[in-house]
């Protein structure tokens, strides 16, 4: 068992809190620390959309801040005043630069093509990523500080219970719907607790004005925006007519979403929504005693599928916000229907639980806004146009019933992808209908070839189609199986600003040397946490609480490690790598196919043992190495800029898919592994 009783001595030149005082302060700093990453990634994505391009820039920022905070910690004991100066000036320029582009790039497709406003990519981003990495450099500081004045493990632990904190405190906020502007408060807050003033002019200038700035400024977004903030979105919306027809405009991080539309006039001016009525038996029948739709949104949808005699309809719909603006505002008033159901969830989650049986499953619009998933974002539909998707959605289907699915594609590619991909899971060919220009198209595939009607047979997908889309590598717009170039060239420049920064604050790359394994352990911990985070998203939801209850989860499962590592004697470090080797493959030899196949209870229970055993495994081992290292802040700044690393390598998925992302983690703790040092191997 580690000694944890007397604290070492302070490094060189790090400033030494109060003895009483240090473990609230390292407390409330990680919570801070965690708290100010999570509120930067959502504001700066629901106002700069070239970050729906990618979803973890600026979670790489943080991460790369983070590091330089733990590693300057030990080398000055100035307060980092900069943090909230710098965090104010980000604020202003993003609110006085809101962007909205073009959404189509090489390798990538988006369904929304809008006029360019703002500061193109190449100006703007690399400004977001910068400050966030600056801004969040500050309370890495203080949490460093505080490292050095405790116990290795001891400090360790409270770091984590902060960070769990961080994560109670802004989900909270989420589930209530808070704006920024309560994020800003708190900010403001911690900034006035932690950044204690050597000289009352100093604290004035350098935290209470850029506090005030900020919140100000958030104060004036929130009244003149008119913004909802959803769990996902920031969402505005506003009333206009067309004639005597009412519309509601709804656009969510700037971009045009949806609109509620008068069935009557909607099924007039647009002929695709009518269409999976006229394609299926059930339909033109007037056999539609079950509806299923996904991705309802404002209700529209739900109003056409009532006016065609949908005796019953299950709308399900991910954001609370979009159903709650349909239920006040949609002319037809269709989610107070006593006929609709409404369910607030991921489609494919629903599909996998329910026990339902339909006349009718309709994928309504569902739109993409991201391509990739990073640990900091959500794609809504990650899991809902694979081929095991609509395999599912064919077992819910009744003898006679149809499965249909309509958007503007873009390209005959997708068109003939998502065709071939209905042929695979129902056995036959479907319907296709290109209705209008953009490639709007509808897909209608029966329980059987009777259940649908076809005016004409589709001929097949065309030279060049991608196969289907498959749970494990779920990138349905991504053309080919490679890494488009926008993303090898931003992710190099990540690479080559970090490795720039890292030298000018920690000195000579000699000095991390000695922690070369950790930051291996870094790296493939970031890969591990991503593999994770979307098979929770493919079991049991790709929504925000399931994220915030892995992302949790993570947490809880390694601080029990570090309890476990300072309270028990645990096996050397060899036998502990086994054990972690030993669970990943654990993880790549069971299918996610099995675990949807068990009841819910047992899968929760089956996904958390065999997600969290590698993850214990490694922080037992990162806590053992951990404890022993001659210099706490440059160990965990090295294993903090690791996962810089990893959250670049998390785009390999694009080209192996999510369950490769094993296999490289599990080269990379070989890899740390080999740099143990000799005298570690024992501890």
């Amino acid at each position: 068992m580690i000694a944890t009783d007397t604290p070492p001595v302070p490094e060189s030149g790090a400033t030494r809190t109060p003895r009483m005082a240090v473990r609230p302060r390292l407390v409330v700093a990680s919570a801070f620390m965690l708290f100010l990453e999570l509120a930067l990634i959502r504001w700066t994505g629901s106002n700069i959309v070239h970050l729906s391009y990618f979803t973890n820039f600026v979670l790489l920022g943080s991460f790369l801040g983070i590091g330089l905070g733990f590693l300057r910690s030990g080398r000055t004991t100035r307060q980092p005043y900069y943090s909230p100066v710098v965090l104010a000036v980000l604020v202003l320029i993003v609110l006085r630069f809101p962007v909205t582009v073009n959404r189509e790039a090489e390798g990538i497709l988006y369904f929304t093509s809008l006029s360019t406003s703002g500061p193109p990519a190449w100006a703007i981003l690399p400004v977001v990523f910068c400050a966030a990495a600056l801004v969040l450099m500050g309370p890495a500081e203080l949490v460093g500080r505080c490292f050095t004045e405790l116990p290795r493990l001891d400090a360790y632990r409270y770091d984590l219970i902060g960070s769990l904190t961080g994560i109670v405190m802004f989900s909270a906020l989420s589930f209530m719907s808070a704006p920024p502007v309560a994020w800003g408060l708190i900010v403001a807050v911690a900034y006035g607790v932690l950044l204690q003033p050597r000289s009352l002019g100093r604290y004035v200038a350098l935290v209470t004005i850029p506090s005030l700035v900020i919140v100000g400024a958030l104060a004036f977004e929130t009244l003149t925006a008119g913004a909802l903030w959803s769990p996902y979105y920031k969402v505005t919306y506003k009333h206009f007519a067309i004639g005597d027809v009412p519309i509601m405009d709804i656009q969510v991080n700037g971009i045009p979403h949806q609109q509620a539309i008068p069935a009557r006039n909607r099924l007039e001016w647009e002929r695709q929504y009518a269409l999976p009525y006229e394609r299926t038996a059930a339909g033109t029948a007037g056999r539609l005693d079950n509806v299923l739709i996904v991705g309802a949104g404002s209700g529209t949808d739900v109003a056409i599928a009532l006016s065609k005699g949908a005796k019953h309809v299950d709308a399900v719909e991910i954001d609370p916000k979009l159903r709650e603006l349909g239920f006040l505002n949609h002319p037809d008033r269709p989610y107070s229907d006593p006929r609709v159901t409404t369910h607030i969830t991921d489609g494919r989650a629903f599909l996998e639980r329910t026990d339902g049986k339909y006349d009718l499953i309709l994928f309504a619009l569902p739109d993409s806004l991201t391509l990739v998933s990073g640990a900091s974002s959500l794609r809504l539909e990650s899991y809902l146009f694979t081929e095991e998707a609509m395999r599912a959605a064919r077992d819910h289907l009744k003898p006679g019933g149809a499965f249909a699915m309509y958007n503007y594609y873009r390209e005959l590619w997708l068109v003939d992808r998502l065709a071939s991909t209905a042929e695979a899971a129902f056995g036959h060919k479907p319907c296709v209908d290109e209705v209008g220009a953009g490639r709007q198209a509808v897909i209608t595939a029966g329980f059987t070839v009777d259940a649908q009607i076809c005016p004409s047979v589709w001929l097949g997908a065309s030279a060049g189609t991608p196969p289907p889309a498959v749970d494990d590598r779920p990138f349905l717009y991504l053309h080919g199986r490679d890494i488009p170039s926008i993303y090898l060239i931003a992710l190099g420049l990540i690479l080559l600003v970090s490795v720039l920064a890292v030298r000018a604050v920690a000195g000579p790359f000699r000095t991390m040397r000695p922690y070369a394994d950790l930051f291996l352990l870094g790296v493939s911990f970031l890969l591990l946490e991503t593999k994770n985070v979307t098979g929770f998203a493919l079991l049991f939801g790709t929504t925000w609480v399931v994220n915030a209850v892995v992302f949790a989860g993570v947490l809880v499962a390694v601080l029990a490690a570090v309890e476990v590592t300072r309270r028990f004697r645990t096996p050397s470090l060899p036998v502990m790598y086994a054990i972690l080797l030993g669970g990943l493959i654990l993880a790549a030899v069971v299918p996610n196919s099995w675990l949807l196949g068990l009841p819910l209870p047992l899968r929760a229970v089956c996904a958390v043992v065999v997600a969290f055993l590698p993850i214990f495994a490694a922080n037992v081992v990162f806590a053992k190495r951990f404890a022993e290292t001659a210099d706490a802040t440059t160990a965990f700044g090295a294993n903090l800029l690791g996962a810089i690393l990893g959250g670049c390598l998390e785009y390999l998925s694009l080209v192996i898919g999510y369950q490769g992302l094993l296999v490289v983690a599990g080269l990379l703790y070989l890899g740390a592994f080999a740099l143990l040092p000799r005298t570690a191997k024992a501890i």
